[in-house]
């Protein structure tokens, strides 16, 4: 039995990890697949949905930890080539855990004072127009925070973001503002959506596919 060759074994050796880490660098920092789990950007968002998000304008997060390595560096936050500006969707790191990425819509910036009353919500004295696909699913007003919230100012290098299923979902008004330093990607289409109550032939929704608004 012919032994292969060192020569041999680095030329298959370089076949495999060099796509390997090529692919890994293009995921940490220019492009990554996310799935939505959850109904709180309802009905902008299904669950079921995937969708493809660019990591460049936002600034991308290279990762320290390593797998298999007990220490690794921290991950490095690259700064993005600009900030989020209100009615954009973004993704970022859950401020309650730091393994879990959320998906939410970014209602103010830094500087801008919004109130949320009786569900009515207002960006520096004006109505933040709700976005085409948003929804309220409960007709009462509540007193606390969901439905009556501020005023509030968002603080420097901060976001304040709601999801678009404004009566259920968990943002802002809960766990406070997003530090820009935890944003991950910025949603531009959604390639793919799985209705798991539907019949097999209607589970895809193929009339849900495209451009995320």
């Amino acid at each position: 039995m012919k032994i292969p060759g060192i020569a041999a074994v680095r030329r298959f050796t370089t076949g495999i990890l060099v796509p390997v880490l090529l692919a890994l660098l293009i995921r940490a920092t220019i492009v990554q697949a996310y799935h939505i789990p959850s109904g709180s950007m309802e009905n902008t968002l299904f669950p079921g949905d995937y969708v493809l998000a660019e990591k460049l304008s936002f600034g991308p997060v290279v990762p320290g930890r390593l797998p298999g390595l007990a220490a690794s560096p921290p991950s490095v936050h690259v700064p993005g080539l600009r900030s989020p500006r209100p009615g954009e969707i973004v993704i970022f790191e859950s401020p309650q855990n730091p393994d879990v990425d959320l998906i939410k819509r970014c209602i103010a910036v830094a500087g801008q004072e919004l109130v949320i009353r009786d569900k009515q919500l207002f960006v520096d004295g004006r109505p933040f127009p709700m976005p085409r696909e948003s929804k309220h699913t409960d007709p009462l007003v509540l007193p606390d925070r969901r439905d009556n919230f501020g005023p509030y100012v968002v603080p420097p290098g901060h976001i304040f973001v709601m999801g678009d299923n404004r009566d259920n979902s968990f943002d802002s008004r809960f766990f406070g503002a997003v530090p820009l330093t935890q944003l991950r990607a910025r949603p531009l289409v959604i390639y793919f959506s799985w209705d798991t109550s539907g019949s097999w032939l209607s589970k895809i929704r193929w009339g849900h596919l495209g451009l995320v608004r």
